[in-house]
């Protein structure tokens, strides 16, 4: 019979392994969108909307998986997930009219909400102490947006783009039933066990703390999927790139936004998730702001004469700028999943839905966002602009909710010694 431990890793490494395909199949249109649009002749808002329908359903949906996953238990909602989608995978290269690829996009949507089932059933398994590492292992499963960008490409070069769901499709059904084998259930995770009634649940809803947890998930994870969505399409309009470059260098703010996030539940086990939380936000505030700067060409008239200059972001810096933000966004995934390991030991699962689904809306509405201001501007680092603007409210927000109440706190509890003349 096997161990605690042997079932406590098996879960988390299975789980992770799902994960990893859900999301890659979450990110496909990030990569077979570009032909389509083409083939479709889309403007940039379509594109949004096109690669964004997933995430409307994948987001959607996470409240009530996260509801199962604390009643049902996280092993069989997960399996029945996951062949949920084989079928619209494959569908969609069946598919020619624009509507058939925006129904199709919200079924196979639904491989979005396995987050919220895998970092509750992960967390369960393990003690508190170490809830932050294990839901930033199972977070490494983010990186499926970078394994879509450095994949799908090369099936799209040697097969075209219809190929790719395809691939999908039997990718999904095969880790489906892998999945089945190599996870376990805790009978104390399963109907029964939890007597929390939806009434009870849903109660989360109105509790501003989870909404302040919701707005700094909205920017980590919702702006890392709009860009994981939204970047192969600007490297190529920005800089004139192929597809299979493009979405190489896009893989660059990938990796890290997924891979480095058990690395942000250590660290935020060590230090807490307030702290690492505001650092990451004030990261990704500095790179937004240089990622803002669009294209600039602009005339001085010296006295020597007129003098031309050129200022914007050139292929390299900009991908180490993103790179960088991927690095904080991964860490702040993982921060703001332990506020909530911290805070709601016993309700992980509705509170993670809740949570995930803004972030997941953040993922949905930014992408269109991004296009609309493309097309509305014409300037394509607008898309940049509005995320530091979205950065500096949470800022503020979590500066006058957190940081000043702490600081007084602080204060009322070791006053500074008054000095006598």
């Amino acid at each position: 019979m096997a161990g605690q431990a042997y079932k406590q890793w098996s879960v988390v490494t299975s789980s992770t392994v799902a994960f990893t395909v859900c999301f890659m199949v979450w990110m496909m249109f990030a990569v077979i969108g570009i032909p389509i649009k083409q083939t479709l002749g889309l403007n940039e808002t379509q594109f949004g909307i096109l690669v964004a329908m997933p995430v409307l359903t994948g987001s959607l949906i996470r409240l009530p998986l996260g509801m199962w996953t604390d009643r049902y238990g996280g092993r069989i909602v997960f399996f029945i997930l996951m062949l949920s989608t084989v079928f619209p995978i494959w569908l969609i290269s069946r598919a020619t009219e624009y509507w058939h690829f925006l129904v199709t996009g919200l079924f196979v949507g639904v491989a979005g909400g396995s987050f919220t089932v895998g970092i509750a059933y992960c967390a369960r398994w393990f003690p508190r102490h170490r809830q932050g590492l294990a839901m930033g292992i199972f977070g490494v499963g983010n990186t499926g947006a970078a394994v879509t960008k450095l994949v799908a490409p090369t099936i799209v070069v040697a097969y075209g783009w219809a190929m790719v769901p395809k691939v999908y499709a039997a990718l999904m059904l095969m880790t489906a039933v892998l999945f089945w084998f190599f996870s376990f259930t805790d009978e104390q995770h399963t109907a029964g066990a939890s007597q929390v009634t939806v009434k009870e649940q849903l109660m989360a809803l109105k509790d501003p703390t989870v909404w302040r947890y919701s707005q700094y998930y909205s920017i980590v994870f919702g702006g890392y999927v709009a860009l994981s969505l939204w970047m192969t399409k600007y490297y190529i309009s920005e800089y004139g790139f192929d597809i299979q470059l493009a979405a190489l260098l896009a893989a660059g703010f990938s990796i890290p936004g997924g891979l480095l996030r058990a690395i942000g539940g250590w660290i935020s086990d060590k230090h807490g998730a307030h702290t690492v939380t505001w650092w990451v936000l004030w990261v990704g505030l500095v790179c937004l702001f240089f990622l803002s700067y669009p294209q600039t060409d602009f005339t001085i008239h010296t006295v020597s004469g007129p003098r031309s200059f050129h200022v914007g972001l050139n292929p390299t810096v900009f991908t180490v700028i993103m790179f960088t933000m991927g690095i904080a966004f991964a860490i702040g995934k993982a921060s703001v999943f332990k506020y909530i390991s911290d805070d709601y030991p016993h309700n992980i699962g509705v509170v993670s839905g809740v949570v995930g689904l803004a972030g997941g809306m953040g993922g949905f509405i930014l992408p269109i966002m991004f296009g609309a201001l493309v097309d509305l501007t014409g300037v394509r680092s607008s898309a940049f602009m509005l995320m530091f603007g979205i950065v500096w409210v949470s800022l503020m927000w979590m500066y006058f909710t957190e940081v000043r109440p702490l600081s007084a706190e602080q204060s009322r509890r070791h006053p500074e010694p008054t000095h006598f003349t």
